[in-house]
């Protein structure tokens, strides 16, 4: 089943493309990542996806039908967003209370219990707390709606390691406990393959990549050889970077369809996630691409 869909979504900001003709699916019971650089269009995708933000052209569906912002639609999802809505000067006992008066649905003793465990004080002032303890009352706000779509924007933003790591692992047993579909923008590409198992990549407005964490690592090749190995790959592997160093050339490879193997000309190695996203956000001019032999690679593989 698909949560959300896209077909040519685009939106437009006067002379600047937010999004443009983006066309995808976000699967159901999956944690996807989206990923981009600043100004990639992470946000306003988000936003279109809980009808914060209306497309310029094209459509945007929850549940393979329900137009995205319709009550409907808004009944079962729950959306954090990188400034949590939070009233800095409530205890946090009544930011729960104003919560349940707020929405339709909100289990008060669910996130009450939620929060005791958390070892967050009931009765202290939201604006008090810590940066990490201010995002977990912003999920357990969002998990005691029990939607069925749970949407982070830039959940770990701002927070120290001790504190994202808490959060994520609070966002991965909703995942497994609720059976909740996460969709998450992070710039933390390092802690993608541990958090997530679906990825899309946005590059200036547009999808470069919307897959499996598992297959798009297996469409990938780290490809070390002499320098001739460029000329005699086979046409079907894309070139997504490289670096010369003396008589050896080493290449991020692309090879959807799998063809490229071992050789006695060169040897093949699995590129790490982070190092691939990382090809992916990279302009093409700021790759190896016509790179001197002695220029050092942007990437660091890992063999």
């Amino acid at each position: 089943m698909t949560v959300i869909s896209t077909d040519n979504l685009t939106v437009r900001y006067r002379h600047r493309l937010a999004l443009n003709n983006c066309t995808l699916k976000v699967p159901s019971n999956r944690i996807t990542a989206l990923v981009g650089e600043n100004g990639a269009g992470k946000t306003t995708f988000l936003n279109c996806a809980v009808g914060l933000q209306r497309p310029t052209s094209g459509t945007i569906e929850i549940f393979e039908g329900l137009p995205a912002g319709s009550a409907e639609a808004r009944e079962r999802v729950a959306y954090v967003g990188q400034e949590s809505p939070l009233y800095r000067n409530l205890s946090v006992a009544n930011m729960l209370i104003v919560a349940r008066e707020l929405n339709r649905e909100f289990d008060l003793a669910l996130a009450t219990t939620r929060i005791t465990e958390l070892d967050i004080p009931l009765s202290s002032k939201v604006g008090n707390l810590s940066g990490g303890q201010q995002a977990q009352v912003g999920l357990t706000l969002a998990l005691a709606r029990h939607p069925d779509v749970l949407i982070l924007d830039e959940p770990l933003a701002g927070l120290d390691p001790r504190a994202r790591r808490a959060l994520m692992r609070e966002i991965l047993a909703a995942a497994a406990d609720d059976q909740v579909t996460v969709l998450y923008s992070s710039h933390v590409v390092s802690e993608l393959e541990r958090a997530a198992d679906y990825l899309i990549i946005l590059e200036r407005g547009k999808v470069r990549v919307a897959t499996g964490i598992e297959e798009f690592l297996a469409d990938h090749r780290v490809v070390v050889g002499p320098t001739d190995l460029l000329d005699n790959l086979p046409k079907s592997c894309e070139v997504l970077d490289f670096q010369r160093a003396g008589r050896q050339v080493q290449a991020l490879i692309c090879d959807t369809e799998r063809v490229l193997t071992s050789s006695a000309a060169w040897e093949l190695h699995a590129p790490q996630l982070e190092d691939l996203v990382l090809a992916y956000l990279t302009p093409e001019s700021d790759r190896g691409f016509g790179a001197s032999d002695d220029r050092a690679l942007r990437l660091e593989w890992t063999r």
